[in-house]
């Protein structure tokens, strides 16, 4: 049994959330195998820092970025571009 690299990819997940006492808008780069991981990863992260449930948080748009396309100096540095 071999086994196949995995292909991380980069995506732009942009979306809004209902807080306490408002609506917000974010966008968020994120490295995940697929666009449902990266769904996955944004409902984690927008739920532990802001305490929101997932059916307070919407996706206008998730996208796959090139690389150079990024403005997340981690992403950038372990993508490779930067040393």
């Amino acid at each position: 049994m071999s086994k196949q690299p995995v292909k991380v990819k980069l995506f732009r997940v942009k979306g809004t959330f209902i807080g306490k006492k408002e609506k917000f808008t974010f966008i968020k780069e994120i490295r995940a195998l697929n666009e449902e991981e990266a769904k996955e990863i944004v409902y984690s992260e927008i739920g532990s820092k802001h305490k929101v449930t997932r059916k307070h948080i919407q996706f206008e748009e998730v996208k796959t970025i090139d690389p150079k396309e990024t403005k997340d100096p981690i992403i950038r540095y372990l993508s490779g571009l930067e040393r």
